[in-house]
């Protein structure tokens, strides 16, 4: 390519979901001819893909954006934030174009209309890998597998921002997935608002992929993405009976065994406040049930303190709740009153220094079972795939960690490894987080 041609910065923040239209954009983008640039100062202009769902979120979106209008001038906005364009435009008047997520068509047409591409842009010479442009390491990547959610959880608004449950075709899923694999991907994280949920708005539809006659259901998803040959792991998947399907996928091995269910809380009078499913007994005889079937089974959740009515005795209750379940990996939050959330006008808010503390309490109970987890795999044989290579050693993870948010390997003084190697481990020495190990000659 020239130096001619336009440049475009790119700034992707929020969750994986995000990511994944992030990548879409820039595909588009890179296919007509534009080419991404990694500064300010080298791009024509920049787009910002906003996260709007909590005020943090918003508030590292607005700065994100106060950053590219002073390094570059020129700023295109889009994602969950620029769902509402006042809120935006309050702020920052100078902003070219604000769209809301997934519409990928708006941000496109907003860079032509503000940096046309080259008139004699050849797709056949500027060729874009089958994959597309992606913004993860080559040897994993996140697939797709939804958008929206059908659920009306009080504290969330993702609802109103990226609408229903809308179930991609499972034959594109798996084309997609088939790519990525031929590119060299070992690892699918496979991600939506509500992941079991897959296929519930299509009725479960009848597809077809390579000739092959699937349904459009996770179960059948992870049977078909198990054959491909690497690594398959599930995030954000709501507790459901159908979800029991998967478990014998994990102890076959087609599907690594771990689970990112968001829980949220554990009394069933908050469950109910916040319109999530209330029966936890039967989430906690669920989660047995899912160990006796596939005792390698690593658990992540994430809950809420602090929310609207949550009383001494309901906060008690969910730790409880921590010391029975004894999850693996688990993340917690104080309530943020989102703009728009419907638990905004529940009575009996939590005031923050209550919010800290009990955040405080939680994390202290969670530490301990984590780091008493971690202990029991000392000794023990696992696979790590290698993320990372340097000159002191190297860092993977195990099946049980999902990059950026769980816990790392360390391979100390082991370097001749690529990122995406899988090897077999001992595991040595263990803290709260993170493990050590040698290689198994």
């Amino acid at each position: 390519m020239s130096a001619e041609d336009p440049k475009v910065g790119f700034v992707s923040l929020g969750c994986p979901k995000a990511l994944v239209d992030s990548e879409r954009i820039l595909t588009q983008l890179r296919t007509e001819g534009y080419e991404i640039s990694s500064t300010y100062d080298g791009a024509d202009l920049v787009v910002v893909n906003t996260c709007g769902f909590i005020d943090s979120a918003k508030a590292e979106s607005l700065q994100a954006i106060q950053e590219a209008l002073e390094e570059n001038g020129k700023v295109i906005v889009t994602g969950c934030m620029g769902a509402d364009e006042s809120e935006i435009r309050e702020i920052h008047p100078d902003v070219l174009s604000v769209s809301g997520p997934q519409q990928y068509e708006q941000v496109v047409g907003a860079v032509h209309e503000y940096l046309p591409p080259k008139k004699d842009h050849d797709p056949f010479v500027d060729l874009v890998p089958p994959q597309g442009i992606k913004l993860t390491p080559r040897h994993y990547s996140y697939l797709k597998i939804s958008e929206g959610c059908n659920h009306r959880c009080t504290f969330c608004i993702i609802p109103s921002l990226r609408g229903d449950l809308d179930s991609r075709p499972v034959g594109n899923v798996m084309d997609e997935a088939q790519r990525l694999v031929d590119a060299g991907v070992k690892e699918l994280l496979v991600v939506s608002q509500d992941t079991s949920a897959y296929g519930v708005d299509l009725k479960y539809k009848l597809g077809f992929w390579q000739g092959r006659p699937m349904k459009t259901r996770l179960k059948e998803l992870c049977q078909a993405l198990g054959e491909l040959g690497v690594w398959v792991r599930l995030h954000y998947v709501y507790p459901y009976p159908s979800v029991d399907d998967i478990i014998p996928l994990m102890a076959e091995g087609l599907v690594v065994p771990y689970l990112d269910v968001p829980l949220q809380h554990a009394h069933p009078e908050v469950l109910k406040m916040m319109k999530r499913p209330g029966a936890i007994d039967k989430t906690l005889e669920r989660i047995n049930k899912w160990r006796e079937i596939c005792p390698d089974i690593v658990i992540r959740s994430t809950f809420i303190v602090g929310f609207p009515g949550e009383t001494e005795e309901h906060f008690e209750y969910l730790l409880d709740f921590l010391r029975k379940a004894r999850l693996d990996r688990v993340g917690c939050f104080t309530y943020s009153p989102v703009d728009g959330a419907p638990a905004n006008d529940l009575p009996g808010a939590v005031p923050e220094e209550v919010k800290e503390e009990r955040l405080a309490r939680f994390m202290e109970v969670q530490a301990q079972i984590s780091a008493e987890k971690l202990q029991e795999k000392i000794g023990k044989e696992m696979d790590v795939i290698i993320d990372l290579v340097g000159a002191d050693g190297s860092i993977g993870r195990t099946k049980g960690d999902a990059p950026e948010i769980d816990g790392e390997v360390h391979l100390l003084d082991q370097t001749d490894f690529q990122p995406g190697d899988v090897v077999r481990v001992r595991i040595t020495d263990a803290d709260e987080h993170d493990l050590w190990a040698e290689t198994i000659d």
